[in-house]
């Protein structure tokens, strides 16, 4: 990217430089917490006016959305008694390989923790949103793990987004009920992991447009989330969005006109007109009661559209389209 450190004295760039190998020394896979060193080298490196610029161009490289969040929580993260809050847990992510089924009751979701039975035996036990975000039983190969809400049988499945992993599910569902597709709203500038020359948006569109015209789909009701409003009305303020779709004709920095032409960018590409796609702005890491509204737009959506059949959820989440290894 032919981008310098951000300092002038040449003692000062070659301290930058062994800082960034002391952290390009690290093993990510086996380190279990934070030594000083390290996290000083983090954190100078962090502030360094070079590695700022860099980060402004992160669109041109793959880097995950939390980057930042994390680095600026480094101090918080590298004390010896850190413990995740839920915001860290809703920032990690981690790419979906294969199949994975997520079964869950949405109206008595009960866990067991070893550490907290006696909190869970209680009668009246509800769940805390620690319990829910701690929550994961992932499997592999589709298994029927129907559940009953409110008299209707549910079963979501989540896929990987990426290129090699669509041909392990692409020819796996029919009579599905209804198609889950989410947006990243804020990748409208960023560039496959696959190939650098093909807009990350551009790639979902095509997706998106193969799935709501595959046979097997034809009678699925579409949902279309766009998420990671958060993300786009930040960088909406320095990377126009004309830059990358010459047909958008809105202001700039209008983060409101920028979602009205990403949704009909989607839209348009339905070819049948009597087939509904419905819509809904959604913040994964946002307060709770964005959750509340996703999770009663949905099941409002399920209910009117099939008041009376099994609800299979095809989910699929374009956040992950061209991300490898974050």
């Amino acid at each position: 990217m032919d981008i310098g450190y951000g300092v002038v004295d040449i003692s000062r760039e070659t301290e930058s430089q062994e800082k960034a190998e002391l952290i390009r020394s690290v093993d990510f896979e086996t380190v279990t917490t934070f030594e000083s060193p390290y996290v000083e080298a983090i954190k100078d490196l962090w502030s360094d006016a070079g590695i700022q610029e860099c980060y402004d161009r992160r669109r041109e490289y793959q880097l995950t959305d939390s980057a930042k969040y994390y680095l600026m929580e480094i101090d918080r993260v590298a004390d010896p008694k850190y413990l995740p809050t839920e915001q860290d847990i809703l920032r990690v992510r981690v790419p979906t390989t294969g199949i994975i089924e997520y079964p869950f009751d949405l109206e008595e979701i009960r866990f067991s923790y070893l550490s907290d039975l006696e909190r869970i035996e209680e009668a009246d036990f509800l769940p805390t949103e620690q319990d829910i975000l701690r929550a994961r039983a992932p499997t592999t190969g589709i298994i029927e793990y129907p559940f009953d809400l409110d008299s209707i049988i549910f079963r979501m499945v989540d896929v990987g987004g990426q290129r090699s992993e669509r041909r392990k599910w692409i020819h796996c569902f029919e009579n599905v009920t209804s198609i889950i597709f989410l947006v990243a709203l804020s990748e409208y500038d960023q560039i496959l992991f696959e190939s650098e020359n093909e807009n990350r948006m551009e790639e979902s569109k095509a997706l998106f447009k193969t799935i709501i015209t595959y046979p097997w789909f034809q009678h699925s009701s579409v949902i279309l989330f766009l998420n990671k409003k958060d993300l786009l009305e930040e960088k909406i303020m320095y990377s126009h969005l004309v830059d990358y779709f010459p047909e958008y004709d809105g202001p700039k920095q209008d983060a409101k006109k920028a979602m009205e032409y990403m949704l009909q960018v989607y839209l348009t590409q339905n070819p049948d007109p009597e087939r509904s796609c419905y819509s809904h702005f959604t913040c994964a890491t946002g307060p709770q009661r964005d959750a509340i509204a996703a999770r009663e737009f949905i099941l409002r959506m399920f209910v009117d559209l099939n008041p009376d059949s099994e609800k299979i959820i095809y989910s699929h989440f374009t956040c992950a389209t061209g991300i490898h290894g974050s």
